[in-house]
């Protein structure tokens, strides 16, 4: 991931002063990181016929911000400073989510929910974390944690409901070293995600034929 440096400050209220890669409230210079995830599709997905809709995901306000949120003790959340990503972590899965759907070709169409489009299904994400986690290691690992509702938009009937948890280990404690394991993890999640997507839509009884 290459990360793109901007010239305005932005301040990082919700960490402790004091700590050497940790935000502050001082302002600081921000260095923009834009997780560019590609994947490609799998042989065991299946081809289907009926088209999806992806809600916005929902997180809860620490997550749902450009912040780079780091866990660097049980209970304690902090950001680390002078760094963000380019959009807040829930545009980042929706995003990866939807391009790779896309990009399979193993489905008609596939949209935002926002764009007015009226799918077979729609897709509902609830990103439970999405930061870099010590756990008592000397480096931290990147943590994507989603549950995820596939949901028939015809009776509004829940069809296959599942927490997706992906872990990748850091090369070591900068940003510039954690932010490629946020990428691996963001990657291993929605491939994860797709997949289950397709299978779960075809074996729906009731699925669009």
């Amino acid at each position: 991931m290459k990360p793109l440096r901007l010239s305005f400050a932005l301040p990082f209220v919700l960490a402790l002063a004091g700590c050497s890669i940790l935000g502050s409230e001082q302002r600081d210079p921000v260095t923009i990181y834009a997780p560019d995830v590609r994947v490609a599709a799998r042989a065991d997905w299946p081809t289907v016929p009926w088209t999806l809709v992806i809600a916005k995901p929902t997180a809860a306000r620490v997550i749902d911000s450009p912040r780079i949120s780091v866990r660097p003790i049980p209970g304690e959340l902090q950001v680390y400073r002078g760094v963000s990503w380019a959009q807040p972590a829930t545009d980042v899965l929706q995003d990866a989510v939807q391009r790779t759907l896309e990009d399979s070709g193993r489905i008609p169409a596939v949209a935002s929910a926002d764009a007015g489009i009226l799918g077979d299904y729609k897709l509902v994400m609830d990103l439970r974390r999405f930061e870099a986690d010590y756990a008592g290691n000397a480096v931290p690992s990147a943590v994507v944690e989603v549950n995820a509702k596939l949901v028939n938009n015809r009776d509004q009937r829940v069809v296959a409901s599942r927490t997706f948890l992906q872990q990748k280990p850091a090369t070591g404690v900068e940003v510039a070293q954690v932010a490629p394991a946020f990428e691996q993890a963001l990657e291993a999640a929605t491939a994860d995600i797709v997949g289950w997507v397709l299978v779960s839509g075809n074996g729906d009884p009731k699925a669009a034929r």
